[in-house]
């Protein structure tokens, strides 16, 4: 009775935190939890007359059908490599920038700088996907350009070898001033005594930067890394879509495991399938983020995310 009462007078004592984390509560019950009942599509041949529980069970056939034909395979591959190159690429650039507008000494400059550089962030992917269009397509920039310096024009739409490096590069551009911005705030969080010692041991600037800046940025590096691994295998929906679109000639080295599940539930129809293969997307990435904790858990705990 003494451990009830206990916690009935803890619950009256906090009951406005309580009513405060209450709407956070229900949003992850309502949006979250509850529709995780979905998942048992996933096992079945998905029938609308039938509905959910009505439908056929055929248990893992879904799942089977997707590895025999490769389709998994190579979702999972372009899902997988795609995030890889925007991860790392993304906090290799953010950092360099970062680094060198920390060493300009221009505050109106600077600033400037991070304005122009933060402002892809918040254009919409249909608009940059307006754009790529207007660079790539047969009457676009490119080819335009192509004709005027007397060469053939390059159909980019019917070639998956180009695109790769297009898709990447438009996410690590749109990517690139958010992620600065960060790391410039744990470059400004430096004590000034470290680079102070330095220059009075006659360290050079790229000296400064290579023992004393990139050390100290390396929490800051590993933890947003770990963050993104956490949603490695969700891909970007909408650079993919608004990018690539409905070209299914480019599907073999585009399709991510989101467009897949999206073609699956809005234009095939194949609920049970796309399920499928979005119970195997969320069950890859959670196994992938303990695997990494564990490793960066052993080999230095402090980083680690729990």
């Amino acid at each position: 009775m003494s451990g009830k009462g206990g916690i009935i007078r803890e619950l009256r004592q906090s009951k406005t935190l309580l009513l405060m984390i209450a709407p956070t509560i229900l949003f992850f019950i309502v949006f979250s939890y509850i529709p995780m009942i979905g998942v048992y599509y996933a096992f079945t041949k998905f029938d609308f007359d039938g509905g959910l529980f009505g439908s056929q069970f055929v248990g893992m056939e879904n799942f089977n059908f997707l590895l025999k034909t490769g389709v998994l395979w190579n979702l999972t591959k372009n899902t997988v490599l795609y995030n890889l190159a925007f991860i790392l690429l993304g906090n290799i650039m953010q950092i360099i920038c970062a680094v060198f507008l920390a060493q300009l000494s221009g505050k109106l400059f600077k600033k400037t700088a991070q304005s122009l550089m933060f402002l892809p962030y918040f254009l919409s992917w249909v608009l940059v996907g307006a754009f790529v269009y207007n660079l790539f397509s047969d009457l676009g920039v490119v080819n335009s350009v192509l004709k005027q310096i007397g060469l053939h024009s390059y159909d980019f739409y019917l070639h998956t070898a180009p695109w790769k490096f297009i898709i990447v590069f438009f996410s690590v551009w749109k990517g690139l001033g958010y992620g600065t911005v960060i790391y410039l705030a744990a470059i400004m969080a430096i004590s000034d005594e470290y680079y102070e010692a330095a220059k009075i041991d006659g360290a050079t600037i790229f000296q400064q930067i290579r023992n004393i800046t990139l050390p100290l940025l390396k929490p800051t590096f590993i933890l947003l890394i770990l963050f993104s691994l956490g949603g490695i295998m969700k891909g970007q929906f909408d650079l993919f879509y608004q990018i690539i679109g409905s070209n299914g000639m480019l599907y073999d080295a585009t399709d991510i495991i989101d467009t897949y599940v999206f073609r699956s539930l809005t234009v095939n129809f194949d609920i049970g399938m796309g399920t499928a293969a979005g119970l195997y997307q969320s069950f890859f990435g959670f196994a992938l983020i303990m695997i990494v904790n564990f490793i960066i858990r052993k080999t230095n705990k402090d980083y680690s995310l729990f």
